[in-house]
């Protein structure tokens, strides 16, 4: 865990983030940039924070010009619980630093914007994670990344049609859109990668469910499979597709 969290190994600077510092030299808008980033990483502090309470490893923390993008090497399957408080603690850390510095009205302005849009429903920022843990609550885990992943397209659309000419925002929403496709290209990767989990580990989890599709698995459940009528359990539907 030491070793995780050493910044040389885990911290990393997108190239973006240079390209944005460097349109913000020459168009005189660098010390906002200052405190844009460093609004940034007290945000990823919050994510952090959360990770060390739960004991999750970190993979490594991306730092972009609107935001940052916290990797775990956990499980996908992890508490819900877990990962909203994770992802919740970034946005009140923020908050926190809003009412300390409330007399600085230039802090308060860039920390009230980076908040908002961080919330945004759209991958990969905090908000879409939200959304699909709590989809995740209601839904199986397969249809939950299928409806964040169209929320995410529908408010970008409204954006982007809503904004007026700005090269940064431009630059910004190129990169979210970029990532609202990587993110679709790798919907079956991470449903396999999920089922795999199933297989591999014996979840013992309270919440039970009877379905009658593999796509209908939800997460923090164990399922009892009815096909034909007759009962299977979970693992042995997971044993049955692994081993083919």
């Amino acid at each position: 865990m030491v070793k995780s969290l050493t910044i040389k190994n885990i911290f990393k600077i997108h190239p973006l983030f240079y390209l944005v510092a460097f349109v913000c030299f020459i168009t005189a808008n660098f010390k906002n940039f200052i405190i844009f980033s460093a609004i940034i990483i007290v945000h990823e502090l919050g994510h952090i924070l959360g990770a060390i309470i739960f004991k999750w490893k970190i993979d490594k923390i991306i730092l972009l010009p609107f935001g940052g993008i916290t990797i775990f090497q956990e499980d996908i399957d992890k508490s819900l619980k877990e990962e909203f408080i994770i992802a919740i603690l970034g946005p009140l850390l923020q908050l926190t630093f809003y009412f300390l510095y409330r007399n600085n009205q230039i802090f308060n302005y860039y920390n009230l914007i980076i908040l908002l849009f961080n919330l945004l429903p759209i991958y990969p920022l905090d908000g879409s994670k939200i959304v699909n843990i709590l989809f995740n609550k209601f839904i199986s885990f397969k249809k939950s990344h299928i409806v964040t992943i169209i929320i995410s397209l529908l408010t970008l659309v409204i954006i982007i049609l809503s904004i007026r000419y700005n090269i940064l925002l431009y630059l910004i929403l190129l990169f979210i859109v970029l990532e609202v496709f990587k993110e679709i290209t790798k919907h079956n990767y991470y449903f396999n990668r999920f089922l795999l989990e199933k297989y591999l580990y014996n979840y013992n989890y309270k919440n039970k469910k009877i379905i009658n599709n593999i796509k209908k698995i939800k997460k923090q459940t164990n399922h009892i499979f009815k096909i034909n009528n007759k009962y299977y359990t979970e693992r042995e539907i997971m044993r049955n597709l692994f081993d083919k």
